[in-house]
Protein backbone atom coordinates (compact mmCIF):
# COMPACT_ATOMS: atom_id res chain seq x y z
CA UNK A 1 0.00 0.00 0.00
CA UNK A 2 1.13 3.46 -0.76
CA UNK A 3 2.11 6.00 1.68
CA UNK A 4 1.10 8.89 1.52
CA UNK A 5 1.82 12.75 3.26
CA UNK A 6 -0.37 15.20 4.18
CA UNK A 7 0.02 18.84 5.94
CA UNK A 8 -2.97 20.99 8.07
CA UNK A 9 -3.42 24.29 6.63
CA UNK A 10 -4.15 25.43 10.49
CA UNK A 11 -1.39 24.11 12.46
CA UNK A 12 0.99 23.11 10.04
CA UNK A 13 1.69 19.49 10.98
CA UNK A 14 2.99 17.03 8.90
CA UNK A 15 2.47 13.04 8.87
CA UNK A 16 2.59 10.09 6.88
CA UNK A 17 -0.24 7.69 6.69
CA UNK A 18 -0.41 4.38 4.63
CA UNK A 19 -3.93 4.17 2.89
CA UNK A 20 -5.01 2.10 -0.25
CA UNK A 21 -5.70 3.25 -3.93
CA UNK A 22 -9.37 2.79 -3.27
CA UNK A 23 -9.13 5.13 0.00
CA UNK A 24 -10.68 8.55 0.19
CA UNK A 25 -7.85 11.26 0.71
CA UNK A 26 -8.23 12.77 4.59
CA UNK A 27 -9.67 16.00 4.79
CA UNK A 28 -9.59 16.91 8.72
CA UNK A 29 -6.53 17.28 10.93
CA UNK A 30 -7.38 14.85 13.75
CA UNK A 31 -5.04 16.98 16.49
CA UNK A 32 -6.57 20.69 15.43
CA UNK A 33 -9.78 19.83 13.34
CA UNK A 34 -8.09 21.95 10.39
CA UNK A 35 -7.80 21.46 6.77
CA UNK A 36 -5.54 18.83 4.93
CA UNK A 37 -3.33 19.16 2.38
CA UNK A 38 -2.25 16.35 0.13
CA UNK A 39 1.23 16.60 -0.77
CA UNK A 40 3.64 15.44 -3.68
CA UNK A 41 6.80 14.16 -2.49
CA UNK A 42 9.61 12.19 -3.91
CA UNK A 43 9.34 8.11 -4.14
CA UNK A 44 11.79 5.82 -2.82
CA UNK A 45 11.28 3.71 -5.80
CA UNK A 46 14.40 3.16 -7.16
CA UNK A 47 15.68 1.01 -10.62
CA UNK A 48 18.49 -1.00 -10.46
CA UNK A 49 19.91 -3.82 -11.97
CA UNK A 50 19.95 -4.86 -15.91
CA UNK A 51 17.00 -4.73 -17.88
CA UNK A 52 15.92 -1.25 -18.12
CA UNK A 53 16.47 1.18 -20.85
CA UNK A 54 19.27 3.30 -18.73
CA UNK A 55 21.25 -0.34 -18.43
CA UNK A 56 20.76 -2.03 -21.27
CA UNK A 57 20.73 1.13 -23.82
CA UNK A 58 23.05 3.86 -22.37
CA UNK A 59 24.15 6.69 -24.28
CA UNK A 60 27.84 7.61 -24.98
CA UNK A 61 28.39 9.66 -22.05
CA UNK A 62 27.25 7.20 -19.53
CA UNK A 63 28.91 4.36 -21.26
CA UNK A 64 32.26 6.22 -20.64
CA UNK A 65 31.64 7.16 -17.17
CA UNK A 66 30.77 3.33 -16.65
CA UNK A 67 33.99 2.30 -18.51
CA UNK A 68 35.90 4.76 -16.01
CA UNK A 69 34.66 3.47 -12.76
CA UNK A 70 34.96 -0.48 -13.79
CA UNK A 71 39.10 0.56 -14.84
CA UNK A 72 39.52 2.56 -11.53
CA UNK A 73 37.79 -0.60 -9.65
CA UNK A 74 40.58 -2.91 -11.24
CA UNK A 75 43.10 -0.72 -10.36
CA UNK A 76 41.95 -0.29 -7.03
CA UNK A 77 41.80 -4.74 -6.84
CA UNK A 78 45.31 -4.66 -8.54
CA UNK A 79 46.64 -2.61 -5.85
CA UNK A 80 45.23 -4.62 -2.79
CA UNK A 81 45.98 -7.86 -4.46
CA UNK A 82 49.84 -6.58 -4.48
CA UNK A 83 49.70 -5.49 -0.90
CA UNK A 84 48.33 -9.11 0.36
CA UNK A 85 51.15 -10.83 -1.90
CA UNK A 86 53.87 -8.21 -0.14
CA UNK A 87 52.52 -8.70 3.40
CA UNK A 88 52.08 -12.81 2.61
CA UNK A 89 56.18 -12.40 1.40
CA UNK A 90 56.72 -10.58 4.80
CA UNK A 91 55.47 -12.59 7.25
CA UNK A 92 57.27 -16.03 5.50
CA UNK A 93 60.60 -14.41 4.93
Amino acid sequence: MPIYEYKCTKCHEQFEVIQKFSDDPLEKCELCGGKLKKLITNTSFVLKGTGWHVTDYPSAERQKAASKKKSSASKKDEKAEKKTDEKKEAVNN
